[in-house]
């Protein structure tokens, strides 16, 4: 077997948030899938809302590549097996292309993607060059495709923003600022992709106008190097772990579910807002979500939480983060004030704000070993319980979040990354 795989690809990225990365991202990959090309789509960093919206535009499944909470070994893997059958690879950055340690650009050095900058263009027209130029040349060993402008008011701005490149910065292209285009938000990132009627529509203008302005031509192939492949265990053999999925715990990454599947479980997904029981397993995962948007139903449904309840005074595993957490407190209350009594297993209450809480990148050192991931949340929780750890952030980030014990229930804010630490992970869903 070759110890190299060719694909053409490049990694999306912007000098800041909110410039519009996945909108381009997603028109690219529509656009190439139109045309009949099967495209591989990557979120850089900690995300679950981007990669909904990328899943609907590719038509792939979206994983997540880091070079800490992933490790480069394991993006590694997961780049040469998209290269293995794909047409093309899209990575989509976060943040601004230099920010965070490591950053978009470390990634892209790392593996050798070239970057295509996304640069919105609203009100600016010359300094668009050169704020190009300073991306392209601010580490000069970073490999550079070229700059996409977004939001672009007309034909006549688009020439503006063309001509200001020099020194052969490469033009890929503009997006316009239609409001059939954009992708709407809250206050955890984008609206998730199963509530948006019109995504498909949505998808279909942004590829069609994107390709309006440029020739959708590949870009060169990228060489992904061979990474070591690891033998498996399957500790969680014949376990069978309930996974909650609905319209307020969908926060799940793809790599999670792989892994414990891979590990001989048996997941079962119900949802907490519309079933009445749990289906007949042995482990619960209550990942995160929007439960603020949904918690006075989630306080109706009483069969759903006496099972909830039940399960845990038997003894089993539960392993709940962020939003799965907030459901298992004594109450919620959201941004206008609404409190709904919620599960009870864990003393205490939570209240959403407006303003962002935490925001970090997390290592936290369990008694099952150390899981790596990361917390984002605006609701501040109260409780008696004392922590049995706390994370670190590598940034230094806001965050240090404390995870909480009761017998078998482990809750925290954090979403846990699983393949960096398997066997914490299936220690902490093993019966």
């Amino acid at each position: 077997m070759s110890d190299s795989r060719q694909c053409p690809a490049v990694l999306i990225a912007a000098p800041a948030s909110g410039q519009g990365k996945t909108t381009v991202t997603a028109a690219l990959a529509r656009l190439h899938r139109n045309l009949g090309r099967k495209v591989r789509v990557f979120k850089c960093g900690p995300d679950f809302l981007d990669p909904m919206i990328l899943e609907r535009a590719s038509g792939a499944p979206v994983y997540q590549l880091d070079l800490w909470m992933i490790g480069a070994e394991e993006s590694r893997r997961l780049l040469w097996e998209a290269a293995g059958e794909a047409d093309l690879i899209l990575i989509e950055g976060v943040m601004g292309l230099f920010d965070g340690t490591p950053s978009s650009a470390d990634l892209a050095r790392h593996f050798g993607v070239p970057v295509l900058a996304v640069i919105d263009g609203t009100a600016m027209a010359q300094t668009f060059g050169a704020l190009a130029l300073g991306l392209a040349r601010y580490q000069p060993d970073l490999p550079f495709a070229g700059v996409l402008a977004n939001r672009v008011g007309s034909l006549r701005h688009a020439q503006l923003l063309e001509g200001s490149l020099t020194e052969g910065l490469r033009w890929y292209g503009g997006l316009s600022r239609e409001r059939g285009i954009e992708l709407p938000s809250r206050h955890l990132g984008l609206v998730q992709a199963s509530e948006l009627n019109d995504l498909d529509a949505r998808l279909d203008a942004a590829a069609e106008a994107l390709g309006a302005s440029c020739d959708a031509a590949l870009p060169p192939p990228v060489g992904f190097a061979r990474p070591e492949l690891l033998g498996m265990t399957t500790p969680l053999a014949g376990v069978r772990i309930g996974v909650a999925h609905d319209e307020a715990f969908a926060f799940t990454y793809g790599a999670n579910l792989d892994l414990l599947r891979s590990l001989g479980a048996q997941l079962e997904f119900f949802s907490p807002l519309h079933d009445r029981e749990l289906p007949d397993v042995d482990s619960l995962y209550l990942p995160g979500g929007y439960p603020e948007l949904h918690h006075q139903a989630l306080a109706a449904n009483s069969p759903m939480l006496e099972a909830i309840r039940g399960h845990h005074a038997e003894g089993k595993p539960l392993l709940a983060e962020c939003g799965g957490m907030l459901y298992l407190l004594d109450a919620l209350t959201d941004v206008a004030g609404v409190r709904a009594p919620l599960a009870g297993l864990l003393p205490g209450e939570a209240t959403m704000q407006k303003r962002l809480a935490a925001l970090a990148l997390q290592a936290v050192e369990l008694p099952e070993g150390t899981l790596r991931g990361h917390t984002y949340h605006h609701s501040l929780t109260s409780t008696e319980l004392q922590p049995i750890a706390r994370g670190l952030s590598p940034n230094g980030g806001r965050g240090n979040e404390a995870v909480f014990r009761l017998g078998r229930l482990t809750a925290s804010y954090v979403h846990f990354y699983f393949p960096s630490n398997p066997d914490a992970a299936a220690a902490l869903l093993r019966p």
